[in-house]
């Protein structure tokens, strides 16, 4: 299995999704963080499996929650570029890939 890493900002997001989802109920809260840790898992554990949707940025999809993993197969690392919420503009992330 492969390490991964975030963007910067991709940790911050993180960090607000779950905050809000945990404001709501901490069993929520929970599921949500549970959930975004299983998709990291199976990212980690197979990079190739998951979807390009533009040039070498894959995407795993939530099941429970409106948000998508994307990420970049590196040789040493998995790189997490963005944690979307579907609902954003879904162009938004693109500047992350020359910062």
């Amino acid at each position: 299995m492969k390490a991964h890493t975030f963007h910067p900002e991709t940790d911050e997001e993180y960090a607000v999704a779950a905050s809000h989802y945990a404001d709501i109920g901490l069993t929520l809260g929970g599921r949500f963080y549970d959930e975004i840790e299983r998709l990291i898992a199976e990212v980690c554990a197979a990079p190739h499996r998951f979807r390009r949707i533009d040039g070498d940025v894959r995407r795993h999809l939530a099941g429970d929650f409106p948000f998508a993993l994307l990420y970049l197969d590196e040789p040493d690392r998995v790189w997490i570029v963005a944690l979307m919420p579907l609902k954003r503009d879904p162009d938004y992330w693109k500047q992350r890939l020359t910062n």
